[in-house]
């Protein structure tokens, strides 16, 4: 692994077969590479006091990745686990419950009517010997695991190869920062984020993440200092950013920032446009 800027990169890794990354966990990761999801979704196989469990087995469309988890459920396979609805996590669930009678366990408040869990997780529970925390702001019904040995499985909601989005309305940005705060205020050893690169050392690396989504509310707040604007004119000042996929991204975190702001009577929305209600500083001269 190695450091680019504020994130991390590793080289590709291989495909439809497990690696111990660390002590009974097994790290697959999926054929799915994308501008959002760097190599591929990383599926967890955990070894437990309960059984082997399945953090999140991927997208339907990776047969492979798809054969490859049936193959390495070992002698005692006993849950799936999901960290939040995207199909990039929770596609391949249906499929793999069907082929192996496993149950799924999903967020209390996971959003898809079409599904029916087989069993609901609420922030505090512990399964398998992993602690539930519910963490919402990239996604409404977001989970993170916690191993007693100080390993959180972070899902999207700390990833080491990037930031995550926060497009509203599922994704909250007051509730994104405040959750990475609860990460900041935690003494984890290890991250397996949902894509990219083992984390070790992680509270350093989250403090980073928070100021740096800081720092963009105040680019935000300056650019409105100046004028009021619409989402796109915002996004594409504050984050510059030339890649159309990305730039719609940076359209749903600008979004996700004035919601945030919005609710904390910091802004105000008149139509498409946006204004802020913060008085310039007066000059001393």
């Amino acid at each position: 692994m190695t450091k680019t800027s504020m994130f991390f990169t590793e080289p590709e890794p291989r495909r439809a077969q497990g690696v111990e990354v660390a002590e009974g966990i097994q790290r697959m990761v999926a054929d799915n590479p994308g501008k959002m999801t760097y190599y591929g979704t990383n599926t967890y196989l955990i070894d437990t006091t309960e059984g082997r469990f399945v953090i999140d087995p991927g997208p339907v469309e990776d047969h492979d990745h798809f054969e490859a988890i049936v193959a390495n459920l070992g002698p005692n396979p006993t849950g799936i686990l999901i960290t939040h609805h995207h199909s990039d996590h929770f596609g391949a669930a249906p499929a793999l419950r069907e082929r192996t009678a496993l149950p799924v366990y999903v967020s209390r408040v996971f959003p898809d009517d079409a599904f029916e869990p087989d069993g609901y997780l609420e922030d505090g529970d512990v399964i398998g010997g992993l602690t539930v925390l519910h963490t919402p702001g990239h996604a409404s019904d977001h989970l993170c695991f916690s191993r007693p040995d100080g390993i959180l499985f972070s899902g999207d909601h700390m990833m080491s190869w990037n930031s995550s989005i926060v497009s509203p309305p599922d994704g909250n940005m007051r509730d994104y920062c405040t959750q990475l705060q609860r990460l900041i205020d935690r003494d984890d050893k290890i991250c397996l984020p949902g894509h990219g690169p083992v984390l070790r050392d992680p509270r350093p690396y989250i403090q980073r993440l928070l100021g740096n989504r800081m720092r963009r509310e105040a680019e935000i707040l300056a650019h409105l200092s100046k004028t009021p604007d619409t989402i796109q004119n915002i996004a594409a000042s504050v984050y510059k950013k030339s890649d159309p996929h990305i730039a719609m991204a940076a359209e749903r975190n600008a979004a996700a920032h004035l919601e945030k702001l919005l609710s904390e009577s910091r802004v105000i929305q008149r139509g498409e446009i946006w204004e802020t209600t913060e008085k310039p500083e007066l000059s001393d001269r």
